[in-house]
């Protein structure tokens, strides 16, 4: 450990190498977002893997390794394949992801031969073409690395200048049009982005992950947000921690690609953000399914009480009408005997007044719903969207009263509408 810390503050190379994937993993996930909401995720993909013969024809024609040409050969074919995906798609009837699957395997298939054939030259086996396969940083040397982290710098700068167009466009292509926006020129601009992304990033992550990078930090961002500003601030945010965190520990063994570090370390975020989001979370969802159940348990022990028209009801009886199970049962009967709805005494339950008083809202308001569904057109200007949430759900007195006024004025309107609800069982009795 203290190798490392001792090579980040004083190697030269190490910090160029960190800056660069830094800056890479920011450019992926930026990008990555306006992929992922337009669908075109998996053209980074097919991408990445045809830049692989562009690399191998870069290298026969000149018969050296210079990483500028090599970009230049992978970003042809790059363009190549993204260009032959959308020519596809648009002029025949092969949807997108056949067309996807079919350029990528044509293009990767060509570029296998094409890096036998390397191996075969007299200079081939100097290449190391092959680390473009899983990425290796530390084979970049200084100008590489300079040349990579200037142009990942570049595509973030035009991606924040052109974020409102990106955004427009992507959300709504017919609205961009009409205030006079260039959607074709900004697609065909935003697909070059993504292959000058995918290209400057092969020899770092390897032809078959970059697509991991480019997805993997936007759908993590997803978790978190529903703002796109800030799920491509989160996206740039995890691409950079997992490109520097991913380079950080290829360098602490010989030989390891940096690739499936930092692919790897993508995924551990995305696994946390799956887990742990407040809002999407499985964890979260989870826990707000439970509660409902539970709530929707309490509104049914409450109501069934209510409508049987007995203040008494035997435990094992109510249980058996529930269809809940037993765990969930007395969960929910030992919060309505704490909110001191119900009463139990040997085996029979017994509903209070203030019980009575919340089983007569809970069909109140369920009634209402009903009614609203079953006559849309009648009952669409009443608003009972804010009952339906659950910390609404109970009714203040003023909110109740002002409901029951404007149930009279709709009954009033259409007769054949009729809630009743008589005090029978010493409630407070809505009569509409």
């Amino acid at each position: 450990m203290n190798h490392l810390w001792q090579s980040i503050l004083t190697d030269g190379n190490t910090q160029w190498v960190l800056l660069s994937t830094l800056l890479l993993g920011i450019a992926s996930g930026v990008l990555g977002s306006f992929a992922l909401l337009r669908k075109q995720s998996l053209i980074g993909d097919a991408v990445a893997h045809a830049a692989l013969p562009g690399i191998c024809f870069a290298f026969m024609f000149m018969g050296e390794k210079n990483f500028f040409v090599l970009l230049i050969g992978a970003a042809a074919t790059g363009l190549l394949a993204a260009y032959t995906i959308q020519l596809i798609t648009n002029t025949t009837r092969i949807k997108e992801d056949t067309a996807i699957c079919l350029v990528l395997s044509v293009f990767f298939g060509l570029g296998i031969v094409l890096l036998t054939k390397v191996a075969q030259m007299p200079t081939g086996n100097q290449s190391g073409l092959d680390d473009f396969i899983f990425g290796q940083a530390a084979s970049l040397v200084g100008r590489d690395v300079q040349l990579m982290g200037l142009t990942a710098a570049a595509l973030i700068i035009i991606t924040s200048l052109l974020f409102k167009e990106f955004k427009v466009s992507t959300f709504d292509p017919q609205f961009a049009r009409g205030i006079g926006l260039p959607v074709g020129f900004l697609n065909f601009l935003f697909v070059s982005l993504l292959v000058i992304t995918v290209v400057i990033g092969i020899q770092a992550v390897g032809v078959i992950l970059m697509a991991a990078m480019l997805i993997t930090p936007a759908i993590s961002a997803r978790y978190w947000t529903d703002s796109l500003r800030t799920m491509v601030f989160i996206s740039g945010i995890v691409g950079g921690l997992s490109g520097a965190v991913g380079t950080l520990i290829s360098t602490l063994g010989k030989g390891l690609s940096t690739g499936p570090f930092i692919v790897l370390t993508a995924t551990v975020i995305f696994i946390v953000s799956m887990l742990f989001s407040p809002k999407r979370g499985l964890i979260s969802v989870t826990l707000k399914r439970l509660k409902n159940d539970d709530r929707l348990a309490m509104r049914f022990i409450l109501k069934k009480m209510y409508e049987s028209g007995k203040e008494t009801i035997r435990l094992d009886h109510l249980f058996q009408q529930s269809n809940i199970s037993k765990l969930k049962f007395n969960r929910v009967l030992k919060h309505l005997m704490k909110k001191g709805y119900l009463h139990q005494e040997d085996g029979i339950l017994t509903i209070t007044k203030s019980g009575l008083m919340k089983a007569e809202q809970f069909s109140f308001v369920d009634e209402i719903m009903e009614l609203k569904e079953m006559y849309p057109s009648e009952l669409g200007s009443l608003d009972i969207h804010w009952i339906e949430k659950e910390e609404k759900e109970t009714l203040s007195k003023e909110q109740l009263t002002k409901l029951q006024k404007k149930m009279s004025d709709i009954y009033i309107q259409y007769p054949f509408l009729n809630v009743k609800m008589s005090s029978r069982r010493g409630g407070q009795g809505y009569e509409l």
